[in-house]
This record gives structure tokens, C-alpha cells and sequence, in this order.
């Protein structure tokens, strides 16, 4: 379960605090974020993750209220419960793919299994490019790849921040399609981020901010 209350940040150069509606979702519930740009979406989506400290309000992961935890213990438990999809690839550029994934979970703590990497790999039809150099792949590649990354801990919750605004039409359908089998397979909430009004008819539940 995702929980969030009275969620706040304020940047240093700005007297207005951005303040963010109450969220809650249950196991498997997946939830679209809709906004403008510059409105706090990103904001909202490094909040949920640890990766700011709000000015007021929680954010509880299964139980645990994230932003209470020690530094130490908060990238350890982000590390192992929340996978994040950013807009740039942020995959280590001096290993290949395989090696990537087996160093996503040697980060998690957790051990690499090559069968479940096998998996995954096919599923994003990212298997016969797992020698490959970053350098070496694709744009579409590397998008998948950022999914790959993103779920290959079986995270608790799956976050991507504007997955598809850089996509024409077709290619955004399948990365989204590709989000939400990832999510339902690994029964993880999928929280997503974004203005692409296009995505909309996927999601059941939707805010706007």
C-alpha cells in the first residue's frame, strides 16, 4: 500500500511551497498523474521515492514511513522496494546490458538470478542485444532497458517520470503496454508521471495536478 498526507517542497529560490493531493493506493492499484510542465510532477515523483525530503507530510510504503529512515536505511529500502523509470538512461555505460541488470541487483542486495534475467530480457526483446555495449543500442532499446532496470528487483512499486514524450504514437503504446504487464506481473503498483495526454485511456485512476 502507497500512502501519502499533507505532502509538501519547497525549492530554496522559491517563496511558494508546492503542496500535492493525498494519495492512496492499494496492492496492485496502478494510478496517471497528469500536469503541465513545471507544476511539481517530477517533484512529486522524487518525493514518493526518497529522493527529496518533503517540507511537511509522510510517505508510507507498506507500512513504512519513508522519509523517517536514516539516509543509510532509506537507499537501502528505495534500493529494494521502488523501481524508477527516468526520462534519461542512467544505465553504467562501461558494462553491458547483462551486466547492468547484475549490477541493479548487487546495489538492491539481492542475488542475480540468470534465469529471471533471461526472462526479462526476452519479455522486452532486449535478448539478443544482452552483450551489448550501452553506446551500442538503439533508442528503443535503451527505453526498454530503462524498464528492465527499473523492474528486475521486482520492486513494490514501479515509478516513471514522462515515459513516453518522447515517443511518436506507436512506440508509446508499447512502452506503456510494457509498464503494465511488468506492474501485473510483478503485482506492484505503477505510478506514472506525465502531460502525454495520450496515456490517459490506460489508467482507471488519474489525478491532475
Amino acid at each position: 500500500m502507497i500512502q501519502t498526507h499533507n505532502l509538501s517542497f519547497q525549492y530554496p529560490q522559491n517563496p511558494e511551497a508546492l503542496r500535492f493531493p493525498d494519495l492512496l493506493l492499494e496492492r496492485e492499484d496502478n494510478l496517471l498523474i497528469l500536469g503541465k510542465s513545471g507544476i511539481g510532477k517530477t517533484t512529486l515523483l522524487h518525493l514518493l521515492a526518497g529522493l527529496l525530503q518533503p517540507k511537511t507530510g509522510t510517505v508510507n510504503l507498506e507500512n513504512v514511513a519513508l522519509h523517517s529512515l536514516s539516509a543509510k536505511k532509506r537507499d537501502r529500502f528505495v534500493g529494494r522496494h521502488i523501481g524508477l523509470v527516468f526520462q534519461k538512461n542512467y544505465a553504467i555505460r562501461s558494462l553491458d546490458v547483462m551486466q547492468n541488470l547484475e549490477a541493479r541487483l548487487f546495489f538492491a542486495g539481492l542475488k542475480s538470478k540468470r534465469e529471471r534475467l533471461h526472462d526479462l530480457l526476452d519479455q522486452l526483446d532486449l535478448a539478443a542485444h544482452k552483450n551489448k555495449k550501452i553506446h551500442q543500442l538503439s533508442e528503443g532499446q535503451l527505453q526498454r532497458l530503462g524498464i528492465a532496470l527499473a523492474v528486475v528487483h521486482q520492486p513494490q512499486m514501479i515509478l516513471a517520470d514522462e515515459p513516453t514524450s518522447s515517443l511518436d504514437d506507436e512506440n508509446c503504446e508499447v512502452v506503456m503496454q510494457l509498464l503494465l504487464k511488468q506492474a501485473e506481473q510483478q503485482n506492484a503498483n505503477l505510478l506514472v508521471i506525465t502531460h502525454d495526454a495520450r496515456v490517459k485511456p490506460l489508467f482507471q485512476n488519474q489525478i491532475t495536478l
